[in-house]
């Protein structure tokens, strides 16, 4: 039976859906027209449809106690009904479904414009919640009067499952069965319900040639009352190309149980673009909607367009004289005159983010449409990582893509001078892309601009970076930073944008803001991009606000708008991060200064070392914060093998020990790891790695590198972006990393000097002295213990000479340390060979673990050797 697999706490059913309605016409499959959103005026009753899964199917009857009820949240939630009954499940029914509705008869009686939702009880457990919305567009619906909206434009494209770019797309009429993935329908609407805010949810059904219903997509938008068209794309079908079939279908548009269009297409053996025909419920002949014919600007209203933007004097006057110089020459060209060259519509555009570069260059796309340079007039928008392929072969194909797709408009390359890495620089595809593009805008098929954008010192060394690229741009545009009374404008327009309004004191508060931003800016200011983050974080600080009070949803529309000054005032502070209680961790710092005493020599280091932890010691004695406290950035210099990795190492643990940094951790780099092989990267890089080490140490190897080009040479080198990176962080972040540099005397200071900023930053010096006779051989003794190996008595009287010697000849690439691990290794070798070539019998007599002079004395006291072999003297 079934009650044996019951438990206390086991369902008779398995929720499914929720569904709203209000037709109760019987489709196929027990199906009804289910929607959300309903006209007031053509609405009686509206239907909830509860289905659940039936756990006893094929088992037994068994009876259910349900409840649906009805809110409505106008103002505050009120319950518009509670429909209590029992119902009986039938063990023949896998799937069961409750309908139960709520209205009147005569249309437009009961339900009234809102927002609506039904709740499901089972048991006495609420199961879901499904919301609907009543529209009232304050005029009757009629055959030929729809209230709310009407098609403006009809088209389809082919893409991926996550869309595609409005700029990307092309538009056919026809299909590849073998190539097509999704197939979108882009809907554009005209609002005629233009008095308020609403729902409007759009259904897009594709069908095959034998009416099947292939798919279904719903969307449901708020529209605003100031949108005066509606854009909405829907798709269907798989990433897997080849899952249409060669065959006729058709998309076809409804709203509110009401068809607004419908649009055939074919999927066929290869692609045709094109607009396919429209039919219209009114017409009685397809028609081909074109969004672009709809609501196509004149010339002068482009123009006007552009003088409404904020600021930009002298690029709107530009923009002006080029296009009336452009009709200059048409109008020569129609009287017969002919020119030796073609009309030149490529572009530099040269500013600091946010100054309206990619919004002029849209308008200048129209404007070369309306003149007819341009078929289409679009702008395709695309940087390095859109066109330079990773591998070779890749670049080329990506290029030819990027121009095929502004092909009848603008390709707008931003960051363009990120191309050009180093002019010695073969090996970077970047270089490709420019080839490409000088061809196409030399001898290509032309209906194309190129604007390129960026940085002004980058974009010159972009313009030189190819002899005939300068040539091909004649057209140069300098975006300058907004002024602050501009930029309070755009504050302005912001607010209109985001729908919130400024008091008079907010207002203050944020031309104060600008005001402070603008003398503070560097290149990187964001101008317009910089005032909308102020009203969208002032917005967001409006929303906590509100939030933050009982009741919310009783506060008038005024309170949900109105930016007050204590949400202006929260931008501005910079909440104090609490920082972590790290104690001393005594077993480790006892462990690490263990290893740093056992390193033999750099007693120097060894005391300032052990002054620093007494110095912390003492801060925590005295009750001070040493978390963030203490800035030691460090320069460790000395010769090659004096220990100064391993004392960075060590200083690292002994720091994490003191509680001096959050997280203690040593990072190692040198100059590849921070320096890239083009303009602007390197920055990034560095940072990226500064971001690594934060809380701990970054470990600059032979940080000299960083400025080993100067003068002439220099030229493309980007060292000095790294340090500058570095430098600026180091200040901005005081106390949470700290920055250690190593390198040879002579090299580092020279470092030093190559930038005023460096010496300064520095709190600490560490000279590594070069090791003594006594603590070579002391070192060489370390490193045979820990081989398991011992020296001989004339063994350990040569070695000592030998020290002697190659330490009173050393010069500034001695190696120390290494020179013993060389010398060791050397003796270790010499000793193998020594008893290979004796016989088995005698072999097993000698102490294998011990050097004799005979392993040794080919270490020679003997200057001969310099002349040919100097940097590995001493040596067979």
């Amino acid at each position: 039976m079934a009650e044996s697999y019951k438990t206390p706490d086991y369902k008779n059913y398995k929720f499914r859906e929720l569904k709203s309605y209000s037709s109760t016409e019987w489709l196929a499959d027990n199906k009804k027209k289910y929607r959300q959103v309903f006209d007031r005026y053509r609405v009686t009753y509206i239907y909830a449809e509860l289905s659940f899964y039936n756990k006893l199917f094929d088992n037994e009857d068994w009876e259910i106690d349900v409840e649906l009820r009805c809110y409505s949240l106008k103002k505050k939630r009120e319950e518009v009904c509670a429909l209590t009954f029992r119902r009986k499940v039938s063990k023949y029914d896998n799937v069961v479904f409750i309908r139960e509705g709520w209205g009147n008869k005569a249309e437009g009686k009961f339900w009234k414009k809102g927002t609506y939702y039904w709740e499901a009880w089972i048991e006495g457990e609420k199961v879901a919640t499904k919301f609907f919305y009543v529209e009232d567009a304050g005029d009757l619906w009629t055959p030929d009067h729809n209230p709310y909206l009407e098609v403006h434009s009809l088209r389809l494209y082919e893409g991926p499952y996550d869309d595609v770019n409005e700029d990307d797309r092309t538009y056919y009429k026809k299909f590849s069965a073998e190539e097509t993935r999704y197939i979108y329908a882009e809907v554009i609407l005209k609002n005629n319900n233009l008095t308020q805010n609403w729902q409007c949810e759009l259904f897009t059904k594709f069908y095959n040639n034998s009416r099947e219903l292939k798919g279904q997509v719903v969307r449901l938008q708020r529209i605003e009352q100031k949108d005066d068209l509606i854009k909405v794309t829907a798709g269907w079908g798989s990433n897997v190309k080849g899952s249409w079939r060669r065959d006729r279908y058709s998309a076809e548009i409804i709203f509110m149980d009401t068809l607004l269009a419908v649009i055939p297409f074919e999927v066929v053996e290869e692609f045709e673009e094109g607009n396919a025909p429209v039919l219209m419920p009114d017409r009685h002949s397809p028609m081909v909607l074109n969004q672009e014919e709809g609501i196509a600007q004149t010339f002068e209203e482009v123009l006007l367009q552009l003088d409404n933007m904020i600021g930009l004097t002298e690029i709107k006057q530009k923009v002006r004289d080029n296009a009336n110089y452009i009709q200059f020459l048409q109008l020569r060209k129609e009287k017969g005159f002919v020119e030796k060259e073609e009309i030149n519509v490529h572009s530099v555009f040269i500013g600091n983010p946010g100054t309206g570069k990619t919004t002029v260059a849209g308008m200048m796309g129209k404007l070369y449409k309306k003149m007819g340079l341009l078929t289409k007039g679009h702008v395709h928008e695309v940087d390095r990582v859109d066109l330079v392929g990773e591998y070779i072969g890749q670049t080329a194909p990506k290029v030819k893509e990027a121009i095929e797709k502004a092909r009848g408009g603008v390709l707008f390359i931003d960051e363009a001078y990120s191309l050009a890495r180093s002019n010695d620089d073969s090996k970077d595809f970047g270089r490709e892309v420019i080839e490409i593009l000088m061809k196409e805008m030399s001898n290509g098929k032309g209906d194309m601009a190129v604007i390129v954008a960026g940085y002004p010192k980058e974009m010159k060394h972009f313009l030189d970076s190819n002899p005939g690229l300068k040539s091909r741009f004649k057209l140069y545009f300098e975006f300058s930073d907004y002024l602050p009374q501009e930029l309070s404008q755009i504050a302005g327009y912001a607010c209109e944008e985001k729908a919130v309004v400024l008091t008079n004191d907010s207002k203050e508060m944020v031309d104060e803001i600008i005001l402070d931003a603008f003398r503070n800016r560097d290149r990187t200011f964001g101008n317009a991009r910089f005032v909308f983050d102020v009203i969208e974080q002032a917005k967001i600080n409006l929303g906590l606000r509100v939030m933050a009070k009982e009741n919310p949803e009783e506060l008038p529309n005024s309170d949900m708008e109105l930016i007050l000054p204590e949400d202006i005032a929260r931008i501005n502070i910079k909440r104090k991060r609490e920082l972590p209680n790290i104690p001393v961790d005594e077993k480790y710092l006892t462990s690490a200064l263990e290893e740093l005493n056992q390193l033999i020599g750099i007693k120097n280091i060894k005391k300032q070392i052990n002054e620093l932890v007494q110095l912390v010691r003492y801060q925590r004695y005295t009750a001070k914060d040493v978390l963030n406290s203490f800035f030691l950035h460090t320069v460790f210099v000395g010769n090659p093998g004096t220990g100064k990795t391993t004392v960075a190492r060590i200083l690292t643990k002994i720091y994490k020990a003191l509680g001096v940094l959050e997280r203690g951790h040593m990072v190692e780099t040198d100059r590849q790891g921070l320096v890239a092989g083009f303009v602007g990267q390197t920055a990034i890089k560095t940072a990226e790695k500064i971001d690594e080490a934060m809380g701990g140490v970054l470990f600059i190897d032979e940080a000299y590198a960083l400025t080993r080009i100067s003068g002439a040479a220099a030229h493309g080198d980007f060292g000095d972006e790294a340090i500058q990176t570095l430098l600026k962080r180091m200040e901005d972040n005081r106390g949470q990393f700290f920055v250690f540099v190593a390198g040879y005397p002579d090299n580092m200071e020279g470092f030093l000097k190559a930038n005023p900023g460096l010496n300064s930053r520095f709190d600490k010096i560490l000279k590594f002295e070069d090791y003594s006779p006594d603590e070579l051989f002391e070192i060489a003794q370390l490193m045979l213990s820990q081989k398991n190996m011992t020296l001989g008595k004339k063994a350990t009287t040569h070695l000592k000479s030998y020290f002697e010697f190659v330490h009173k000849y050393r010069d500034k690439y001695f190696g120390n340390a290494r020179t013993v691990r060389n010398i060791v290794g050397q003796a270790i070798r010499n000793q193998n060979l020594r008893l290979a070539e004796l016989p088995e019998a005698d072999r097993d007599q000698q102490n294998h673990n011990e050097l004799i002079f005979e392993d040794v004395q080919s270490f020679k006291l003997d200057t001969s050797d310099f002349v040919f072999n100097k940097k590995t003297i001493g040596f067979k």
